[in-house]
């Protein structure tokens, strides 16, 4: 299934100028965005379903960056809190905007 645009324009925000967007991980799966330093490890989550938000908080995991953010709806971001907690990824929640955010 193709990506919404609101997904894309998320992945291409978070990944920055010189960022990369599907980034390879073990296992055929993709990580939404990474900073041009690798740093930074973002994974956007529209879905809502706590399924989806596990394995998004999975690719996080996976990934070897000092940060990991897991962009998802705000409605959607107390589920994502624990998503990753069960996952135990430690990271942050964001909204889509940006504008909130909860470590975890």
């Amino acid at each position: 299934m193709s990506k919404s645009s609101s997904h894309k324009r998320a992945q291409s925000k978070a990944a920055g100028k010189d960022g990369r967007t599907e980034i390879k991980l073990r296992g055929g799966k993709r990580l939404d965005a990474l900073t041009k330093s690798g740093k930074k490890a973002t994974e956007v989550e529209r879905s809502g379903t706590f399924a989806g938000l596990e394995k998004a908080a999975q690719r996080l995991k996976m990934r070897r960056s000092k940060q990991k953010v897991l962009q998802v709806p705000q409605k959607d971001m107390s589920k994502a809190v624990q998503a990753m907690k069960k996952k135990g990824v430690r990271g942050t929640v964001k909204n889509m905007s940006g504008t909130k955010r909860r470590s975890v």
